[in-house]
């Protein structure tokens, strides 16, 4: 049994702010479609649904996919905080790996309430509350949100070892934007300078208003199959997954006494190293990648924690452009969670779509040229990591 798993469609809808969106299930049904439609199956072809979300009631997927038509496939719901939706993509192909399924919908979603992120369950432990009691204990906790915090925190760290520079910073964010303005599905497409993003409202320095990911409604779907089910529709010469890793969290999460290594620097290194062994490749083989920008801070680390340069060159990386078009890789080609919007459960699925669309050649105004190989980073406090490897046949 050959263990590629087929990505035979994708659809996403555009991402909003809280209040403007169509209710979770309307936009989960909406992307469904696209997806299926991308694919050119029908909905009784799915043999397994995947529906990943973070904030909603138990059976949300089901309500989501009952719209598309009610034929007792089996319905996992899927919650693992920020990366979920990558999650989800890595249990469906799982099941079409185990050969229990030779087709499957996995689709994510999320409505979101305005504001910074917080607990739903104020009467029991928080899942964060590790990480919470690391970063009183590194360096306090006060008022200004707390993921921003938590990754703000981490990139103080980072400038006091290495000693870059907050307009580096900043410079994610202004790229960010470049990216967003060319993604009719980006939330935020408005150019801004560096100057402009340093000098918005701080919420927990080096970060500033336009240096963290806002609150998001969304969906994104794909389809994904085994070798066979393509070669029996037709469909095998197009984008497959080539490898893919899950890593949760290491001691050194919590025992070094560092925001970097809290934030999941280790899960994401790990992963990476598992999907390049894997997959036979390494990052020179990689032309796109789509990660997890939920702060400028975020994506600073991942550079690095991704092998793209060495450790404390990430402000060299960025300001020789080697991020960007015209440099060594092209990094969230689609605005990413800063521009196009963190829908949390939907978020995972989106970067799969934008990947989908590079390496088939369907991005528009943003294609990377000559795409054939891409990576996914996809990350959640709590913690998981995600990291996905495409290519096209």
């Amino acid at each position: 049994m050959t263990n590629k798993v087929h990505v035979i469609g994708v659809g996403m809808v555009k991402f909003a702010k809280p209040g403007a969106s169509d209710d979770y299930h309307v936009m989960a049904a909406n992307a469904a479609r696209t997806a299926l439609k991308d694919a050119g199956v029908e909905y009784t072809d799915i043999d397994q649904v995947f529906a990943g979300y973070v904030y909603g009631d138990s059976t949300c997927g089901q309500r989501a996919v009952y719209e598309l038509g009610l034929t007792g496939v089996p319905v996992v719901n899927v919650n693992n905080n920020c990366s979920t939706g990558s999650t989800a993509l890595f249990a469906g192909r799982q099941a079409v790996l185990s050969g229990e399924a030779q087709c499957v919908l996995v689709v994510g979603f999320e409505q979101m309430e305005k504001g910074a992120l917080a607990s739903k369950f104020n009467d029991r432990p928080t899942p964060l509350d590790p990480q919470a009691s690391l970063m009183n204990d590194v360096q306090g906790i006060n008022a200004a949100p707390g993921a921003a915090q938590m990754f703000g925190g981490a990139g103080r760290e980072y400038r006091w070892k290495y000693g870059t520079r907050r307009e580096t910073f900043a410079k994610i964010s202004e790229k960010a934007r470049k990216h967003a303005n060319n993604n009719p599905y980006a939330m935020f497409s408005d150019l801004l300078s560096v100057e402009e993003i340093l000098a918005s409202p701080e919420v927990f320095d080096p970060l500033t208003r336009y240096q963290c990911c806002p609150p998001t409604c969304g969906a994104a779907a794909a389809i994904i199959c085994s070798a066979e089910f393509a070669k029996k529709r037709g469909l095998q010469d197009g984008v497959y997954i080539a490898a893919q890793a899950m890593r949760t969290d290491y001691p050194s999460t919590f025992n070094e006494q560092s925001m970097i290594k809290m934030v999941g620097y280790d899960m994401a290194k790990h992963c990476a190293s598992a999907v390049y062994e894997r997959a036979g490749l390494g990052p020179k083989d990689i032309q796109v990648i789509e990660l997890h920008d939920c702060f400028t801070a975020n994506e600073l680390l991942t550079y690095e924690a991704l092998g793209l340069c060495p450790e404390g060159e990430a402000e060299k990386f960025i300001w020789d452009g080697d991020n960007t078009y015209g440099g060594k890789w092209v990094t969230n080609p689609s605005g990413g969670l800063l521009s196009k919007g963190h829908p949390l459960g939907a978020t995972g699925l989106a970067q799969c779509t934008e990947l989908v669309w590079q390496l088939r050649g369907q991005a528009e105004k943003r294609q990377v040229a000559g795409a054939h190989t891409a990576l996914q980073h996809n990350l959640g406090l709590g913690g998981a990591c995600v990291v996905t490897l495409y290519r096209r046949d």
